[in-house]
Formats: structure tokens, C-alpha cells, sequence
């Protein structure tokens, strides 16, 4: 039975889902998304003894955010998780974290292993920081059109993605999956993000319509500002993080990506993987789910969940 409250976590009314009790695994989402994208594993999880827990992360649904966009750093982030950690009445958990929820994740295990068990990251490996900040060479290797250097304008994308929530979801969640035939996230010129995510013709079988009401219903307040500024620090977090250039990650780590995903399966992304063990010391053999986009615990619920449940049960 999932439950959903709010705790206060650095000022935030930060919202919540919770299943289950036990050893505590933290469950982060990634853009666009919410709690709602870990609905499979909330169950699965706490069925196994463990107590699953899904927030709104900062800026995203329930729990909004501020305004400014400094307020959106990889620290304020990971500030986050220290304080839902606490706020829980714990002392560790393990941190699963899927899309910008990986980056979130890794970076907590970097930064504060001490609370951390393990660290699984879906989809997004754990990234070494640049010798330069990264919008500048994504805009000298890609272009302006590069949806994440599209993304660092104030309310262009904002406006893009809030005409029709409902449209964006159908059209991005479809656009990304391994039923898609296939994703550039390359804006053309004068165009909008959404003109490089086709309407489907009709919905994969692990997305309904029923699904894309609950995205909807759960940016209604918060909109896509907040999860957009998250974009907007990488330069910034790029500066802030300086302190930990290849510092290693060195918790008990999982990764667990699909064959078919953009992100996992970009030009240097393999590779990039199977070098992981250089800063992530205590990795895990990474796992690659056939025929799998980039909604990895949606698109493959059970065999996300099986890996998970093995890892984490691996750490008791």
C-alpha cells in the first residue's frame, strides 16, 4: 500500500510515497517524471521488507520549489536527500536514482558516503566532470539545437512543454522508449522540442492513457519551470563541484540501462561505461535490458525490480 504525506526537508513541503518498512531505499525520478515513475517498484520493494520511499524532488509536482534558478544546484540536490534521510528518522539509505535522478543519486554517494548503502543508477551513468563547463562544449559539439542547450533559455521550453501537458507527455514518454523508432533530441531551428517527439499512433503496452492523466494531474500545479532549472545549473554545477574532480564513488553501485536508450547508446556512452569501474570502485556488473528505452523502470518493471531487490539484497 503506497502512502503519500509531506515532510519538511530544507524548507520544503517536500511530497512523498511510502511503502512498506525496513532498511530505507530512496527512489529519485528524473525529468519529466515524478513519484509516479517508480509506481512498480514502490510495491515490489516494500513487499520484500524494505521501505520504498519516492519524492517529489525539488521544483517537480507536489512539492514545487522556488523560484530562482541558483536555487536548482546539484548541492541544493543532493541537500535534499541528506535532509529526506534525516527527515525519515534514518541514518542510511540506498539511493536509486533514474534520469537527473542518477546524477542526484551518484553525486550523494560521492559527496556523503557515509549515508549511503548503495547507489544504482538507471539509464544515466555516473559522469566524470569536464575540464570546461559542459553548455559550452555541448553547444560547440552539438549545436544550439541540442535539447539540453535549448533548455537553458527562461521560458521558451517552459512554454513549449505547458501548452498541453497531456500532448507532452504522450509525445516525450513514447518519443524516448524503445518503441520509438528512434530519438535526435536536436531542436530545428525555429522550432519547439516537441517537433522531435511524434504522437504515436497508439501507446506501448507499459503506457496507458490512464498514466499520462497522472503526469498531468501532478504538474498541474508546479508546471515545468522548476524541473527545467535544473538544466540551467549545469554550467554552475560544473563550478560548485570543483572540489571532487574524479573523486571516486565509493559505495556498493548498481547500473542497470536499455539497449535502446539515447542516453546509454550516444556516441562514447559505452564506452564510458565500461570504464565506470575507474571512479565507481565497488560497481556491479552493469546490466542491459534488450529492447528497452530510457524509461527503464517503467518500460521493464520486472526485471528493474529483480535487479534492484538482487542489489539490495546483496547489501544486507
Amino acid at each position: 500500500m503506497i502512502i503519500h504525506r509531506s515532510v519538511d526537508v530544507n524548507g520544503l513541503n517536500m511530497h512523498i510515497a511510502e511503502a512498506g518498512s525496513g532498511p530505507l531505499v530512496l527512489l529519485l525520478h528524473g525529468f519529466p517524471e515524478c513519484w509516479y515513475s517508480w509506481r512498480h517498484q514502490l510495491d515490489a520493494l516494500a513487499s520484500a521488507g524494505y521501505r520504498a520511499v519516492a519524492p517529489d524532488q525539488r521544483g517537480y509536482g507536489r512539492t514545487g520549489g522556488p523560484g530562482e534558478i541558483e536555487a536548482y544546484s546539484i548541492l541544493h540536490l543532493v541537500g535534499d536527500v541528506v535532509g529526506l534521510i534525516a527527515a525519515l528518522g534514518e541514518e542510511q539509505a540506498v539511493v536509486v536514482g533514474h534520469d537527473w535522478g542518477g546524477p542526484v543519486a551518484w553525486h550523494t554517494a560521492q559527496l556523503r558516503p557515509d549515508l549511503v548503502r548503495g547507489v544504482a543508477g538507471l539509464s544515466v551513468p555516473h559522469r566524470p566532470r569536464n575540464s570546461r563547463p559542459p553548455v559550452g562544449l555541448m553547444r560547440e559539439g552539438y549545436g544550439e539545437g541540442f535539447y539540453m542547450v535549448h533548455f537553458q533559455r527562461p521560458g521558451i521550453a517552459d512554454a513549449e512543454l505547458s501548452a498541453d501537458p497531456a500532448a507532452t507527455f504522450r509525445r516525450m514518454l513514447f518519443a524516448a522508449s524503445g518503441d520509438s523508432p528512434g530519438f535526435l533530441p536536436f531542436v530545428p531551428e525555429g522550432g519547439s522540442f516537441l517537433d522531435v517527439c511524434p504522437e504515436p499512433d497508439k501507446l506501448p503496452a507499459w503506457l496507458t492513457e490512464k498514466d499520462i492523466a497522472v503526469y498531468t494531474a501532478e504538474y498541474a500545479s508546479s508546471g515545468f519551470t522548476g524541473p527545467l532549472n535544473w538544466y540551467r545549473n549545469l554550467d554552475r554545477n560544473w563550478e560548485l563541484t570543483a572540489a571532487w574532480h574524479r573523486a571516486p564513488v565509493t559505495p556498493p553501485a548498481l547500473y542497470v540501462a536499455g539497449d535502446r536508450d539515447a542516453v546509454a547508446t550516444a556516441p562514447g556512452a559505452r564506452e564510458m561505461v565500461a570504464g565506470l569501474g575507474a571512479l565507481v570502485p565497488n560497481l556491479r556488473e552493469p546490466i542491459w535490458l534488450p529492447g528497452c528505452g530510457h524509461w527503464t523502470q517503467q518500460e521493464r518493471p520486472d526485471e528493474v525490480n529483480t535487479a534492484l531487490l538482487d542489489f539490495v539484497g546483496s547489501l544486507d
